[in-house]
């Protein structure tokens, strides 16, 4: 294989990979992952929200316990103090008021205890169901990765095999020739080569005038068109002048 046939057979794999990285992405499959993902990371957010609100209830659930226990030891030892003793009526008021002060604080965290246990069982809920709703889309995502594996199978196996020619054909084409055709390939879209039908190149399609193309025929076979600046393979062209 000539260099010239190398680079133009180049330009082929690649415009063949270019069509089959674009049918793997075409694949229904692949949205369907991006619809996942993005459901994952949504969920995922929202359960790490979730934990840290129900942690915090769960610290704040401890505390008042313990605030409920001090008042509750508080009260025994007011209760103790009052029997140990004969008290003064001003005495016994001050008992009273203070039994009446730790009832009512004991009361006000009872009541937050209780909304604090409704809050507590719903946060657990969403955290459960924000839990199952990762796993659903774990098992969808590998089910539909496992589909997209079945289903782009042959696409694949083709990629391998251009893939493989392509480093073959890549290995006939000298260093400043693949360096310009890589350049090319960016600047043109992947249309970084064109040949010659007759006097036209075969892809900017402008006629050579006839001095310009003798020169070109005579020349290297691997050169740039004057029109478009793409490599182009003369390769063949002299006596095929239209």
């Amino acid at each position: 294989m000539t260099e010239a046939s190398a680079l133009l057979r180049l330009q082929q794999i690649d415009i063949e990979l270019l069509r089959n990285a674009s049918a793997l992405q075409k694949l229904p499959q692949q949205a369907r992952l991006k619809t996942i993902d993005l459901a994952k990371r949504k969920v995922t957010v929202e359960h790490k929200k979730i934990t840290g609100q129900r942690k915090d209830v769960e610290i704040d659930i401890v505390d008042l316990k313990a605030d409920i226990s001090h008042y509750a030891q508080v009260r025994e030892r007011v209760l103790a103090d009052a029997d140990s003793r004969s008290l003064t009526h001003r005495e016994a008021r001050d008992v009273e008021d203070q039994l009446t002060h730790l009832a009512k604080v004991t009361e006000k965290c009872e009541h937050q205890m209780g909304t604090l246990d409704e809050r507590l069982e719903r946060l657990q809920l969403a955290e459960n169901n924000a839990k199952l709703t990762a796993e659903r889309l774990d098992a969808e995502r590998a089910a539909t990765e496992k589909s997209f594996e079945d289903d782009s199978k042959e696409i694949r196996a083709r990629i391998l095999e251009l893939n493989a020619e392509r480093e073959a054909c890549a290995a006939e084409v000298s260093e400043d020739v693949m360096a310009r055709y890589e350049s090319a390939r960016k600047r043109f879209g992947g249309l970084a080569v064109e040949s010659l039908a007759g006097n036209v190149p075969t892809t900017c399609r402008v006629k050579l005038q006839p001095s310009l193309y003798h020169d070109l025929s005579h020349g290297s076979e691997i050169t740039e068109c004057p029109y478009c600046h793409r490599i182009l393979v003369t390769a063949g062209a002299e006596g095929s002048e239209a």
